[in-house]
C-alpha cells in the first residue's frame, strides 16, 4: 500500500484500474543480500542475490521486456569471493533489451543453470555485443594534411560553383531566347519577397551609415580645418561603396538564406524529384526566377540606399556643421562626379548574381535531412558574404588601376 510509511508509488493514468507501482529501489537485508526490484501487481521484473551455505544464487523473476524494464536502475553487487549460480525458474517473457538489463545489473554473475537453448543463445548474443573491443585512438592528421584537405575542398567548391554558373548561363540564354519559358508568377513573388520587403530595412541601415560617416568625418576634418569636405566624404563613400555594399550584405543574409531554405525544403519533401518526373527543368522553375528577381530589384535597392545614406549625411552635417540642405546639394553636385554613381552601380549585377547563385546552389545540394538543410543555409550565407567582400575589394583595385 502506498503511503507516507510505505514505498514510493505512482499511478498509471493509462490503466483503468489505477493500479499502483513501486518505483525501483535497492534493498539490503541479511537473508537476501542486495536486491533490486521494480514491482507492480502484474508482471514486474525482479532480480536479487540469494545467499546461503557459501553459495550466491542470482534469482531473476518476472517479465524482462523493453516496456517492463523502463523503470529499472541500479546495480546488483556480486562479491568476488563467492561462487554464483542462477535461478531463472520464474522468468517470464524476455527480449534483447531485458537480457542487456540483466547483464548490466549483474555483470559478475555466471549463469550456471541449465538454460533453454534459445535463452542461452540470447545471453550469448547480447554478451558478445557488450564485450569490450579495443578501439584504436583517433589520430589527428598533421597540419599539412589538414591544410591540404581544406584546399582540396575549397577547390571542389570553386569547381561546383563554376559548373552551376555555367548551367545558369545556359538556362538564362534559353529563357531570353524563349520568353515563354519564364515563370512570371515566380519572378514577381521573388521580387516582392527579396526586394520590396527589404526596402525599409536597407533605407534605415544606410541612413545611419551615412550619418556615422558624416559624424566621424566632421570631427576629423575639423582638426584639419576642412570641415566643408564632409560633403565629398559622404557622397563618394556612399555612392561608391556603402550604397551598394550594405544592400548586398543584407540580401546575402536575407535572400541567400531564404533561397537555400526554400529550395532545400522542396528537396526534403521530394518536390524536386516530382518536378523532374513531370519533365520540369529545375533551373527554369527554381533558379532563373530568383536570379532575375535580384537582377531586377537590386539596382532599385542600391539607389534607395544611396539616397538614404546621403540623407543621413545631410542631417548630421546640418545639425553639427550648420551646413544647409541647399549648400549640401549644390556642393554634392559640383564636387562629387557622376562617375562615382556609375562605379557603384557597375557592381550591382555581379553581386546580385553571386547572392542568388550561392542561395540556389546550396538549396539544390540539400541531401534530405534537417541537419544538412541547416548547414547548407549557413554555408550559403557565409559564401555569399565572403564573395561580396572579395569582389568589392577586386572592384576597388580594378577601378584604382584604371583611375576611375
Amino acid at each position: 500500500m502506498c503511503g507516507v510509511s510505505g514505498p514510493a508509488c505512482w499511478h498509471d493514468p493509462l490503466d483503468d484500474g489505477l493500479w499502483e507501482r513501486e518505483l525501483p529501489r535497492a534493498i539490503r537485508s541479511p537473508d537476501t543480500g542486495w536486491r533490486l526490484a521494480a514491482m507492480n501487481a502484474r508482471t514486474a521484473p525482479n532480480i536479487f542475490v540469494r545467499e546461503g551455505d557459501g553459495i550466491s544464487t542470482l534469482v531473476v523473476e518476472g517479465d524482462w521486456t523493453t516496456m517492463s524494464i523502463a523503470g529499472l536502475s541500479g546495480h546488483v553487487l556480486s562479491p568476488s569471493n563467492l561462487s554464483f549460480s542462477s535461478d531463472f525458474g520464474n522468468l517470464g517473457r524476455i527480449d534483447s533489451a531485458g537480457a542487456l538489463a540483466i547483464l548490466t545489473l549483474a555483470p559478475n554473475a555466471a549463469f550456471t543453470a541449465d538454460l533453454p537453448a534459445n535463452l542461452a543463445d540470447l545471453f550469448a548474443l547480447v554478451g558478445s555485443a557488450m564485450a569490450d573491443r579495443d578501439v584504436p585512438p583517433i589520430k589527428t592528421p598533421p597540419f599539412h594534411v589538414r591544410l591540404g584537405q581544406k584546399v582540396y575542398r575549397a577547390v571542389q567548391e570553386i569547381g561546383a560553383s563554376a559548373r552551376f554558373l555555367g548551367q545558369l548561363e545556359v538556362a538564362l540564354m534559353k529563357s531570353l531566347a524563349h520568353p515563354k519559358r519564364m515563370r512570371l508568377i515566380a519572378l514577381a513573388s521573388s521580387i516582392q519577397k527579396a526586394g520590396f520587403d527589404a526596402l525599409p530595412l536597407i533605407a534605415i541601415m544606410t541612413f545611419f551609415i551615412g550619418a556615422v560617416v558624416a559624424l566621424i568625418g566632421s570631427d576629423l576634418l575639423k582638426t584639419l580645418g576642412a570641415s566643408e569636405l564632409v560633403v565629398e566624404l559622404v557622397g563618394i563613400s556612399v555612392l561608391r561603396e556603402f550604397g551598394v555594399l550594405i544592400p548586398a550584405i543584407l540580401l546575402a543574409g536575407r535572400s541567400a538564406s531564404t533561397f537555400a531554405a526554400q529550395i532545400g525544403a522542396m528537396r526534403m519533401n521530394q518536390e524536386t524529384q516530382a518536378m523532374k518526373v513531370m519533365g520540369i527543368d529545375l533551373f527554369d522553375a527554381l533558379v532563373v526566377p530568383r536570379v532575375l528577381a535580384l537582377l531586377v530589384i537590386m539596382p532599385l535597392l542600391a539607389i534607395v540606399a544611396m539616397l538614404a545614406g546621403l540623407a543621413g549625411g545631410l542631417v548630421v552635417s546640418w545639425g553639427i556643421l550648420d551646413v544647409s540642405p541647399t549648400y549640401f546639394a549644390e556642393r554634392l553636385s559640383a564636387a562629387v562626379d557622376i562617375r562615382h554613381f556609375w562605379v557603384g552601380m557597375a557592381k550591382v549585377p555581379v553581386l546580385a548574381i553571386v547572392i542568388a547563385l550561392a542561395g540556389c546552389r546550396h538549396g539544390l545540394s540539400v541531401r534530405g535531412d534537417v541537419e544538412d538543410l541547416g548547414g547548407r543555409v549557413t554555408v550559403a550565407v557565409v559564401q555569399a558574404l565572403f564573395a561580396i567582400i572579395l569582389l568589392d575589394a577586386a572592384f576597388a583595385i580594378l577601378f584604382n588601376v584604371l583611375e576611375i
